[in-house]
Parts: C-alpha cells; structure tokens; sequence
C-alpha cells in the first residue's frame, strides 16, 4: 500500500493489479487498482459513544470515469457522514436500543400478568446488571455463553434458563425495533427445558386429616386447591363477588392465560364454600379467603407443612380427573388451559360450565370417597 498526494497523473500511471493507495489530502480517499480496473473509495470508522460500531468501505467510481476532484468532494462528504456515526452503507439506522429498553417495550407490547411482569423485572435487576445498558446489538454470543456458565455455577441449571430465557426474549424484541441487530446471540447456547416436577403419590385420607386440623380458612383453602386443580395466584385472588353459591360457580379471574374461568363447583364444595362466606362476614372482607393481618388482605402464602403445595395439587387434580373417567379436553378446560391446535382457539370454556359440571362433581366423588369423607 502506497501513500501519496493524488494528482490525475500519478493515478493513471498506477499500475493495474497494485493494490491500494491512499491519498495524503483528503483522509479516508483511496484508490483500489484491481487487476482489470481502478476505483475511487472511502474507507472510516463508525464510532458511537466513543466505541466503535464497525469499519465501512463505500466505492466512489471508476478513476477513469470520475474526476480527482469529484472524487475528493464526495469523499469528504462520506467521512462526514462516517465521523458523525452513520454508517452509510447500512439499511435501517441503528437505534442503539439497550435491554434494558428493550425490557420497557416487551412489557408495553403485552398484556402480561402480574406476575410475569415482577418475573421479567427481578431477572433484569437481579441477574443481569452486566448487561441491562449493553446496547443489544453489541451483546455478543461469547456474552451469553459467559453469563449462562455464571448462572449455572452460582445459581443452578433451572434459574440459569429461565433468566436466558428472558434475555432471548428482550433480544427479539429489540430485533423488531432495531433492523440492524443481526441473529439473537441466546441461540449459540443451549438453555435447558424446565426440569419437570416430579410429584409422589397423593394419601387422600392422609391429606385430609392433615387439613382438618388446620384454622377453617386454611382447611377450606387446601382442599378447594385440590377440588378444583387452581393455579395458586388464581384461587388465592377469588374475591367474594367471585363465587355464585345459587349456580355453584367460582369465577377466576388472574389467570396465567388472560381472561377469566368459570369452574363448576361440586355440590359439597359448593356448600363448603358457602358457610365460609357466612362464617367470614362479619369481617366485612371483599376477598373469599381473608387474612386482616395480610397487607393484601387476603391469604398470601398457602404453604402449609405437611400438605403438598398449590402446584402439586394441580397435579394431583389432573391424575385424579383422569381416574375420574374425566375426557382429556373436558379435563384441561376444567383447569383452566387452551385447547391446542387451531380449533382450540374456539373453544370459550366460560360458555361450557354446565357440560363440566358433571366431570367436576366426578372429581369430587372420587376425591370424598378416597378421603372417607363421602
């Protein structure tokens, strides 16, 4: 590579197949001598923020079609263009969006529960501090790779995942609002599927004594958990307006997949809840499961030694249905789940409590009869 001062002679006396030449006059001007051709071109660097983004090229002309001159003003104008952080060869311009940014979009685009939101945000505020006001396009895939090994290592496997899961997502996002980020660098690593929650057998009878000895509202509680297979945060939010005890139906309305769900109680749940709604008045609580010490004012942590947790009751709900004789679809609609594939989506579970109703009672003969309470 030569340096010089460009004069018209000195370039037509360049000879082809040379290489490249830089001229001393104007920063950035070069002239490529290839082996059939000579061309004028700039070359510079785009820098943002005092880092650099990339090194970009951009062609002029043909030396014999295009004036020194020309050249030079046109060269000028481009490392203006470069030095001002535009990269003139690209696209759609860079938005420079963080992920943190990128996290206030996700959460504006979806209608998202709340627990998901308070999900999203304890990730960004506990996991990934390293990163929140990284540009998402300069987070790399070595970054990732990096972040899920410290993860994994002071964490575990499963909290690993989940926060780059997250990030996956928060990427995506940003893709939609910045043309210029290329593939999600989430890909380069494999995150591991959610182990699945292995569930031991339920003693009915077991539970059942076990929840007799409880206070009235944790007994009604465990068992309404088990009666109807709801997920925590949806039997737990159940106001009393919620729950119709003339038609026997419980409203949910937090629910994980959005909307609400209508679940046909069974005739002994029915009156179960029914005198905990009179036996509870006098505490003047909109909520069905009270809790004047709780700053919610309802029961916030269902917990209780002895019994499984909310989530394993689900569970046994499920195998309990199915022992019932309960269908697959009429069991997944009872708990408060899409039907998959297309014809799902036209299925509204809410129009459907009367046809449930007798699968929920069948539950709630097998459940009593197992207990020894029927």
């Amino acid at each position: 590579m030569a340096i010089f001062k460009f004069t018209e002679a000195r370039l037509r006396d360049l000879p082809l197949g040379s290489g490249i030449h830089r001229d001393t006059e104007v920063k950035g001007l070069m002239c490529i001598a290839h082996k059939t051709t000579k061309t004028f071109a700039v070359q510079g660097d785009v820098r943002r923020d005092k880092r650099l983004v990339r090194s970009v090229r951009v062609k002029i002309g043909r030396v014999d079609l295009v004036r020194l001159a020309e050249a030079r003003n046109e060269a000028r104008r481009l490392m203006a263009t470069i030095q001002s952080g535009v990269d003139p060869t690209a696209g759609p311009e860079s938005t420079g969006i963080t992920l943190e940014q990128a996290l206030r979009e996700h959460l504006r685009e979806r209608d998202l529960s709340d627990a998901t939101v308070r999900n999203y945000q304890y990730h960004m505020d506990n996991y990934l501090g390293r990163l929140r006001r990284r540009a998402v396009a300069d987070i790399t895939r070595q970054d990732c790779r990096e972040l899920m090994e410290q993860l994994t290592r002071r964490h575990g496997k499963t909290t690993g995942a989940s926060v780059m899961r997250t990030v996956r997502a928060l990427v995506n996002t940003a893709r939609r609002h910045d043309e210029t980020i290329g593939a999600n660098p989430v890909d380069a690593i494999r995150v591991p599927a959610t182990p699945k929650r292995e569930v031991g057998e339920l003693d009915v009878a077991g539970f059942w004594t076990t929840t007799e000895a409880m206070s009235p509202v944790m007994r009604d509680l465990q068992r309404a958990f088990l009666l109807t297979g709801a997920r925590r945060t949806s039997l737990l939010g159940v106001r009393r307006a919620d729950f119709d005890a003339g038609r026997g139906v419980l409203t949910f309305t937090h629910m994980k997949t959005g909307g609400s769900w209508s679940f046909p109680t069974g005739r002994w749940l029915t009156a179960t809840l029914a005198a905990r709604m009179e036996e509870d008045g006098p505490l003047s609580s909109p909520w069905l499961w009270p809790s004047p010490g709780a700053a919610s004012g309802h029961v916030a942590e269902p917990k209780r030694g002895g019994v499984p947790p909310p989530h394993a009751l689900r569970h046994h709900c499920r195998t309990m249905m199915i022992a019932a004789g309960v269908p697959y679809a009429e069991g997944a609609l009872l708990l408060g789940q899409r039907l998959p594939g297309a014809s799902g989506g036209y299925v509204h579970q809410t129009h459907l409590v009367e046809a449930l109703r007798p699968h929920a009672q069948a539950l709630e003969d097998l459940v009593l009869a197992r207990a020894g309470a029927a």
